[in-house]
């Protein structure tokens, strides 16, 4: 599904025309980018939750030269689907 389809479902499920619902999910997904940003967990139930995770430094293998490199420790964004989705 694409972004495209998925306002023209939330058009069609919420009744709304398709400029309010493409404004309707880039508020949605602005928001839970900001609240990411931040560092603070977004949880949807019946959904999932997203939440920041702290990865650590650690050695990797460059697959062309097969010469040991060093990936930078960084914050990556986890998502946890709530018991149920997708059934």
């Amino acid at each position: 599904m694409t972004k495209g389809d998925l306002i023209n479902e939330i058009a069609a499920k919420a009744e709304l025309n398709k400029v309010a619902a493409k404004a309707a999910l880039d508020a949605c997904l602005e928001s839970i980018s900001q609240a990411l940003a931040n560092d603070d967990k977004v949880q949807l139930p019946g959904f999932g939750t997203f939440s920041i995770v702290e990865k650590p430094e650690r050695t990797g293998i460059n697959p062309q030269t097969k010469e040991k490199i060093t990936i930078a420790a960084r914050k990556a964004v986890k998502f946890k689907p709530a018991e149920g989705l997708g059934k």
